[in-house]
């Protein structure tokens, strides 16, 4: 029968520390109660922990390739936010989470954590050996409430933050859903059209042997580059990911890259205020779980996943072990300074020499604009910085949403006129050799 080592108290609010035998943690903890102890932990003992742990290490863990599911990730965290407000002990909320868990790396990684926790380990160590399922947000948010006695409290608002991220993903990937598809289909429209139809069209005019209009010309020559290149169609598209993703491996590279996409027209301000949103709310979530602020801003500098802010985020860091706020440096390090590597992608990408025009004239506007900065200043004056982030993110979060509808309602009227130019003109140049031929005929 397993031994359960335990700590109590007693009516007269004393501590009692000892150990019992019983079937199972659940009626251990039902003989303590009717012995009159309030239970305020529990655990097998080490020494059958570790025997067990050494039989069974491993035991039930699928093979896995990848990390966690964020949307499985956020629905754990709720639950065991949920299980920890019930009462229940945390060895017993994960054993009952990890058995709910499909095969996965969430699954494994569980059967990891409660191993760790038989053995003597915090709920936030045994986490930090899993970083593919649980980031260092994750695990310092988890330390901040083991050290404050709260830990229902920071799981609940770890499960908001997840899940308002989340929220705004699928925003904004549910709006780019539509002018993908509408693209996608027009370009294999388009290129059976060249590919198959125009062709045909072309045996015809040559059996009539007569001057073709420069329309018709100009299409038939299009029709064959992309039958002569048609491999190129898939190609150009990677080969372009391919050389971003090489530039991006070198600092100054990535660097250029992050500065040209936050500046994009319209696409650059929802990047932006998207990334402005979810590193606030990062920060606010770890400054109101009680994580130190030097920690917080290097986690949020970790999880920005742009290098303009990582920039931005270190300096305030620099500045705040100097006895700074965080209101000035932010306000000074938002300015972005001229990127060669960034004027390259916009000569690249936009539009050649008027690419690096619009580069010039945009390439100092903020990133973070007075609204953020002096919400931040009245946070650190009255000591509810946590809130001021809170509304700085969820007034950003709202824009993002605005912005994509309203980039969804320009796109799908500009890509009906695209799509009816490029029809039109095919229509227009396959036929006006035939009408000029009907009227000669006539």
């Amino acid at each position: 029968m397993p031994t359960f080592q335990f700590v109590a108290m007693d009516s007269t609010g004393n501590e009692i520390k000892d150990v019992i035998d019983a079937p199972s943690e659940q009626e251990a903890q039902q003989t303590i109660k009717q012995m009159g102890y309030y239970v305020t932990k529990i655990s097998e003992k080490k020494q059958r922990a570790a025997a067990a742990a050494k039989g069974g290490k491993g035991k039930g863990k699928a093979f896995t390739i990848g990390g966690v599911n964020p949307k499985v990730l956020t629905t754990f965290t709720r639950q065991l936010s949920i299980l920890q407000d019930a009462g229940l002990p945390i060895l017993r909320s994960l054993r009952i989470l990890e058995g709910q868990q499909r095969p996965g790396k969430l699954k494994n990684s569980l059967i990891d954590v409660c191993e760790d926790i038989e053995s003597g380990s915090t709920l936030s160590d045994a986490m930090s050996k899993c970083p593919k399922a649980f980031d260092r947000l994750y695990v310092n948010m988890i330390k901040a409430g083991e050290a404050g006695g709260a830990l229902e409290i920071i799981l609940r608002r770890l499960a908001e933050f997840q899940e308002k991220s989340q929220s705004l993903k699928r925003k904004v990937k549910g709006a780019m859903v539509y002018p993908i598809v509408v693209v996608l289909v027009a370009v294999g429209i388009l290129t059976f059209i060249m590919v198959k139809i125009v062709p045909s069209f072309v045996d015809i005019f040559k059996d009539f042997d007569a001057e073709l209009p420069a329309m018709t010309v100009m299409l038939i020559n299009i029709s064959n580059f992309i039958v002569d290149w048609f491999v190129l169609i898939p190609t150009i598209p990677i080969g372009i990911w391919l050389f971003v993703k090489l530039v991006r491996r070198f600092k100054a590279g990535r660097a250029g890259w992050d500065l040209f996409t936050i500046k994009l027209p319209i696409f650059g301000q929802i990047i932006e205020k998207n990334i402005v949103a979810r590193t606030t709310r990062t920060l606010g979530t770890l400054v109101a779980s009680g994580v130190p602020i030097l920690e917080a801003l290097n986690i949020t500098r970790e999880t920005s996943g742009n290098w303009m802010f990582e920039f931005m985020y270190q300096k305030i860091y620099e500045s705040i072990r100097e006895g700074e706020s965080i209101a000035r440096p932010m306000r000074e390090y938002s300015r972005p300074k001229f990127n060669f590597v960034a004027m390259f992608f916009w000569f690249m990408f936009i539009a050649g020499p008027v690419g690096i025009i619009i580069y010039l004239m945009r390439m100092n506007e903020r990133i973070v604009d007075d609204l953020v900065t002096n919400m931040v200043d009245v946070g650190e004056e009255t000591g509810e910085l946590d809130t001021m982030l809170y509304r700085v993110a969820d007034n950003y979060d709202e824009e993002v949403a605005v912005l994509t509808k309203s980039l969804i309602s320009l796109l799908e009227p500009l890509l009906i006129v695209v799509l009816g130019v490029m029809v039109g003109f095919i229509v227009i140049a396959l036929f006006l050799p035939l009408v000029s031929l009907i009227e000669k005929l006539t």
